[in-house]
């Protein structure tokens, strides 16, 4: 037994040795998980990677560009939907939406640790730049390369155009960013032009080289070329208003840049507005559906499904959006195309449903007329018990703030009663917003026409049956005192009208600098 055992011991010493003096046994790739050496080879590497920056965007709390609902408790405060809460659109009042009225009055106090929604994030700008000094490893052609750069190139300049809006002036980083990177680490805020200009150049790659269809059939996986034009027609639009009203010496610029970006995909991309409700609910069909794949309108869309990643959405709008504000309301035009201040179309409010009579067709199919109530399942189901609308007090039904009942995100089922049971999809992109956007550019640039308006404004106009905007259109008084044309102010309006409940109200009031609006 024991020569046995000496023998095997001689055995394993001798292996042992053998091994030690063979640097290349030890210097081997692990077996358990991917090495950075081995990894960066294939176009199916690239498209891994890229998706694994998508994966962290799912976080809205992080990063705040590719916004849906978020999970849980979170889907409240996260969501798009509720994201009018910290305008003039909707008066959230529940404790639980303290943060929007604080921001609305300019009584919010900055916390020591990060703020939410958007001032976090910066995992995602490494992970972005890890590729980008890693992507030219791959043995690919530069073109299926360029895709994937692109691709990220995209995600960083829109995530950099978020953090300047927020902040002013950002520290670049374009980079892996580590430990002994002590000049980056200890470095200083760079201007705001420096760092536009960065993010201009990272989106005019992104348009030219991200392929115009991923062959997905519109499902909510890879933004496409289409979607990297309205992203930049956006950032441009954001860039360039703000620098009119607030100070900057290339406004025009930007606004070129939007309403080139904006035309392009309007004139040259797949898209056109959703027309085909079967009820003629047109407007807000697209934003009560549960599969958007295929829809004409929604360049970009999250689905959210069982098992996987759910939300809470729906039952957080029945309780805590509050209600659109009287403001809201009453910014929606007659059928003759006039304003309420000036149409004499308009029959008042002292009766609640005198509200939609003559009204554009779009303020029924946001917010709730009595006797749509069934339509919507509005209430619980319980439509011979308690009649709408109802404000906070009343007993019974849904009770809200203002009394202005939103529709046109909601649909009650049943089986998203239940935590965090919601699929409710979330549209990031739609082609309203173009049409909207090349519209702005174009009046702030000062250069727009008649044929501007058929091409955009009026394209949404014609989808509800509401008359054409003229380029004479004359001045709401309720807006004579804002310092803008007639033609922006009708403008502005459009967008409020269309844009309702879809997150854009609190930036663009900030870059109007139209502060005032927001009690």
């Amino acid at each position: 037994m024991k020569k046995y055992t000496l023998k095997v011991f001689m055995i394993v010493v001798a292996t042992f040795l053998s091994y030690s003096c063979n640097d290349a046994f030890l210097d081997r790739q692990p077996l358990d998980q991917i090495s950075n050496d081995s990894f960066w080879k294939t176009e199916e590497h690239l498209k891994v990677y890229n998706n694994s920056i998508y994966h962290i965007a799912r976080r809205e709390d992080d990063v705040s560009i590719l916004v849906g609902h978020d999970e849980g408790f979170d889907s409240q405060s996260r969501g798009f939907i509720f994201h009018d809460g910290f305008s003039d659109n909707t008066a959230p009042r529940h404790s639980r939406a303290d943060f929007f009225a604080k921001k609305r009055a300019g009584k919010h106090a900055i916390p020591n640790s990060p703020e939410f929604f958007g001032f976090k994030g910066w995992n995602f700008l490494r992970a972005i730049n890890v590729g980008m000094d890693n992507y030219g490893k791959a043995e690919v052609k530069d073109e299926v390369r360029n895709k994937y750069i692109g691709e990220a190139r995209l995600l960083r300049g829109w995530f950099y155009a978020d953090k300047v809006s927020k902040f002013g002036d950002v520290q670049w980083v374009d980079t892996e960013l580590n430990i002994d990177n002590e000049e980056i680490l200890y470095g200083t805020r760079d201007n705001r032009d420096l760092v536009m200009g960065k993010v201009l150049e990272d989106l005019d790659f992104a348009t030219t080289h991200i392929p115009d269809d991923w062959e997905d059939d519109n499902a909510p996986g890879r933004l496409n070329r289409w979607c990297a034009l309205q992203v930049k027609a956006r950032v441009c639009l954001f860039e360039g208003t703000w620098q009119k009203y607030h100070g900057g010496a290339n406004a025009d610029m930007w606004l070129t840049k939007a309403a080139e970006a904006s035309k392009e995909l309007i004139e040259n991309g797949p898209y056109k507005l959703y027309t085909s409700d079967p009820d003629g609910r047109n407007y807000n069909a697209i934003h009560r559906m549960t599969d958007l794949s295929g829809n004409p309108e929604v360049l970009y869309w999250r689905r959210y499904e069982q098992g996987i990643l759910t939300n809470h959405a729906l039952n957080y709008h029945r309780s805590y959006n509050g209600g659109a504000t009287k403001s809201m309301v009453e910014d929606y035009l007659c059928i003759d195309g006039k304003p309420i201040t000036s149409s004499d179309l308009y029959k008042g409010d002292a009766v609640y449903e005198d509200i939609f009579e003559n009204r554009d067709p779009r303020l029924r199919q946001t917010i709730m007329h009595p006797a749509d109530q069934p339509i919507y399942n509005y209430g619980n189901h319980d439509f011979a018990t308690h009649t709408y609308p109802r404000i906070q007090g009343m007993v019974g039904g849904q009770a809200i703030y203002t009394g202005y009942h939103i529709i046109k995100n909601f649909e009650d089922i049943a089986s998203y009663a239940s935590y965090n049971s919601s699929t409710t999809p979330a549209i990031v992109l739609r082609l309203a917003e173009a049409l909207l956007i090349y519209a702005e550019a174009k009046a702030e640039l000062g250069t727009i026409t008649q044929e501007d308006l058929n091409m955009s404004v009026n394209k949404l106009r014609d989808r509800v049956g509401m008359p054409h905007l003229l380029m004479d259109v004359e001045m709401d008084t309720r807006y004579a005192n804002d310092g803008v044309s007639a033609l922006i102010s009708e403008i502005r309006r459009e967008r409020r009208v269309e844009l309702f409940m879809e997150g854009f109200r609190y930036d663009d009031l900030r870059r109007w600098k139209m502060g005032k609006n927001w009690n």
